[in-house]
């Protein structure tokens, strides 16, 4: 609890002189002002979390949490758990669409084994392995308070190790069987809303096994009486050790003062459990897409972030935050290439 703690305490607030001159840099440039729309409130986002106008984000790592979910035992998913260990295998030999993307984008992955119910093994995993998976939710908590705490603990360090090793933006990603359910759950408790509202298809369940899987989230609901005001109480009783680890991640790089660009909804639903333990971490986190799970754009709400892409995406694995790397990318070209209006000889807006 000690790193949790002290990683929660070193969040601070945007840098505003960064802003006011990233703002002032961008309303000199050869475009009527705010007419780049989300660019401009990129840049201006990253200056106020770097504290500097268009920094070099180059070098960046996409974190992607494993874990399993014993929840999946009420057939909650269109596919069975061993599917996990089988794509953390993929992700390490490069096979995955997440590989494929950071790829493109020039992003590292780091394929971290938080609670996988296997024992994998490949170069490259880092097995910072807190339990193998969690319990079924829907009997009692998905874990205790000690290793809902310990998967938070895990997400610092992998943070901080890829922060230490250079990375100067860090995008989160998840691989877990069932960790939709989780992640409804884990806004229900926190939101009051409807579960049927807010309970999506994940991996592409037909109606019946859509209603089985609401039931489920209510039932493990009113097993468990997570408290929404104790955000680790929810997550040791309806969460999941991925999206713990995820959260960490989060906290950690707020207090690092690094940009850390948002996946989907599971990336989210950690987020959202990093924002309701340190509610200063929103500052520094960028919404890259909004899922078609119909929970996350509820998430992103609450927190108030607005996502940069609608794709109609998906998959998780942190493929929508590489996407996201480019737009990113662009927004700092523009501070560093646009001409101003006197440098380009052109008439300024009159007053």
């Amino acid at each position: 609890m000690e790193l949790l703690t002290k990683a929660i305490s070193e969040v601070g607030l945007p840098d505003d002189d960064a802003v006011a001159r990233c703002k002032a840099r961008l309303d000199s440039l050869t475009k009527p002002p705010g007419s780049l729309g989300m660019l401009e409130d990129v840049a201006v986002k990253i200056a106020g979390i770097t504290g500097r106008i268009a920094p070099d984000l180059s070098s960046r790592v996409v974190l992607v949490m494993a874990g399993d979910h014993g929840v999946t035992a009420e057939g909650v998913s269109a596919y069975p758990s061993e599917v996990t260990p089988q794509m953390v295998l993929n992700f390490l030999r490069g096979g995955a669409a997440i590989n494929v993307l950071a790829r493109h984008a020039g992003a590292g992955v780091v394929v971290a084994d938080v609670g996988v119910a296997a024992d994998v093994a490949g170069e490259g995993l880092r097995n910072v392995k807190v339990r193998k998976g969690t319990a079924n939710m829907a009997a009692g908590p998905a874990m205790s308070r000690e290793e809902a705490v310990a998967s938070v603990e895990a997400g610092i360090r992998l943070a901080h190790d890829a922060i230490d090793g250079g990375a100067a933006m860090i995008a989160t990603g998840d691989m877990g069987i069932g960790n939709t359910t989780a992640s409804s759950a884990i806004l229900a408790a926190f939101s009051g809303m409807d579960v049927g509202e807010i309970t999506g298809r994940g991996t592409g369940v037909d109606d019946a096994r859509l209603r089985l899987k609401a039931d489920v989230i209510r039932k493990a609901l009113a097993v468990n009486r997570p408290d929404p005001a104790d955000p680790l109480d929810v997550l040791h009783k309806v969460g999941g050790l991925e999206i713990g680890a995820i959260a960490g991640a989060i906290i950690s790089a707020a207090g690092r003062r690094v940009p850390v660009v948002v996946d989907g909804f599971i990336s989210s639903a950690g987020a959202l459990v990093a924002e309701r333990m340190q509610p200063n971490v929103r500052h520094f986190m960028v919404a890259s897409h909004l899922s078609e799970e119909p929970g996350h754009g509820a998430i992103l709400k609450i927190i108030g972030l607005e996502p940069m892409l609608h794709m109609r995406m998906r998959l998780g694995e942190g493929t929508g935050a590489v996407l996201a790397f480019h737009l990113i990318d662009a927004s700092m070209k523009v501070l560093r290439e646009m001409a101003t209006f006197a440098e380009a000889g052109v008439s300024e807006r009159s007053t």
